[in-house]
């Protein structure tokens, strides 16, 4: 039972010691390729079949893609603009990317977003976004003086402002994941095995499917509104 209470990070593949320390692949990592492999296949196999797929769908499974695609870009047209829904091929497999994530927990795997790493990283993305398109539009000197607006004795509080964007955008979806991760935890490590029948799901309904679901769109939802913010 003690195992369930090792909810930590582990290293299965070591590759080298230096002082006494070993590098190598975490379960982040490997976890992180299980889902993109996972994410790859399912590209393949839509690429695969799309050479059958019909003006008007006669298959779930075309159906199902239309409406994965649908509704990708009804969700950055309503959030970004009409203008913006080229965005949607970008969001698109950043959605499924976390909600995969999120949702591995299900099948007894540390969820990679339970690891402020790899959240961060994907905040890091949004933020070199919202600098770039927000250049892009509004030029170098346009977009870099609004961190002087409304008076410049504001530009270390709008400089402040601008640097938390990621940090808040990381420790929000790390925090839920990792939080439903560790609580799992304590739940199959403290409780009796007769409250181990049907419980348990009862909980992973919430922590992984309804918090995961919730949190990535949320995550995706504020990174569209930073990019779109930064271009009007």
């Amino acid at each position: 039972m003690d195992s369930n209470l090792d909810f930590g990070i582990k290293m299965p593949i070591k590759l080298f010691e230096v002082d006494g320390q070993w590098f190598g692949f975490t379960t982040t990592h490997v976890n992180t390729v299980i889902v993109i492999l996972a994410l790859t296949l399912f590209g393949l196999f839509v690429r695969a079949k799309l050479k059958n797929f019909k003006t008007i769908p006669d298959t779930k499974f075309q159906v199902f893609v239309e409406l994965l695609v649908d509704g990708f870009e009804a969700f950055t047209m309503s959030t970004m603009g009409e203008k913006n829904k080229k965005f949607s091929m970008f969001y698109g497999p950043i959605f499924l990317f976390i909600l995969l994530s999120n949702l591995t927990g299900l099948v007894g795997l540390r969820p990679p977003t339970a690891d402020i790493a790899t959240t961060f990283a994907l905040s890091l993305t949004t933020f070199f976004m919202v600098q770039m398109y927000g250049v892009r539009s509004k030029g170098f000197g346009g977009y870099y003086k609004e961190l002087f607006e409304p008076v410049p004795v504001l530009f270390p509080l709008n400089v402040i402002g601008e640097l938390s964007n990621p940090v808040s955008l990381s420790f929000r979806l790390f925090g839920n994941i990792l939080g439903g991760t560790i609580i799992m935890a304590l739940y199959y490590t403290m409780m009796p095995w007769f409250a181990l029948i049907g419980i348990p799901s009862v909980l992973h309904l919430y922590f992984d499917i309804f918090a995961g679901v919730l949190q990535t769109f949320i995550f995706v939802m504020l990174s569209m509104t930073f990019v779109s913010s930064a271009m009007e």
